[in-house]
């Protein structure tokens, strides 16, 4: 009787095994196609270079020069250098994208501590309520720079 039992119950874990195995087989052939529909997605031109979406693409984009991203944050910081004030003590949801510019800026490979410094400046100069969260972004995205 102990031999039946055991024999059943490994079974029954070949069994779970068995469909776990499918559900992550069938779960990374869905990553694929999300892959894939991102890099469409990511290849489509947008035709207004002063475009905020337009111009972040240029900086998440590891290959672009030192003057791309010069001439990138300058027209950030000439059409899109102000951020909706703060909603009470908190940021408003926008200032994001100025956060992860900070950190993308910091972390890019052909970057110069001029830019940085530069955009760091204006932006602060352009927003003084939010001073602290420019500051905050900025020392996040340098101490990510992993030497």
């Amino acid at each position: 009787m102990e031999v039946t039992l055991l024999v059943k119950s490994i079974v029954g874990l070949v069994v779970i095994l068995a469909i776990l195995l499918s559900v992550f087989l069938y779960s990374q052939a869905g990553k694929k196609t999300t892959k894939q529909k991102k890099k469409v997605e990511k290849k489509k031109v947008h035709t207004d270079p002063q475009s905020l979406e337009y111009l972040l693409e240029i900086i998440r984009d590891k290959s672009s020069t030192t003057k791309e991203l010069k001439e990138a944050l300058e027209l950030i910081l000439k059409h899109h250098g102000n951020i909706h004030p703060k909603l009470g003590m908190r940021t408003h949801p926008d200032f994001d994208i100025y956060s992860e510019i900070l950190l993308r800026i910091c972390r890019h490979p052909n970057t110069t501590k001029d830019l940085i410094i530069k955009f760091d400046r204006e932006l602060e100069r352009l927003n003084p309520q939010y001073v602290r969260e420019i500051n905050d972004s900025l020392t996040k995205g340098l101490n990510s720079r992993g030497f």
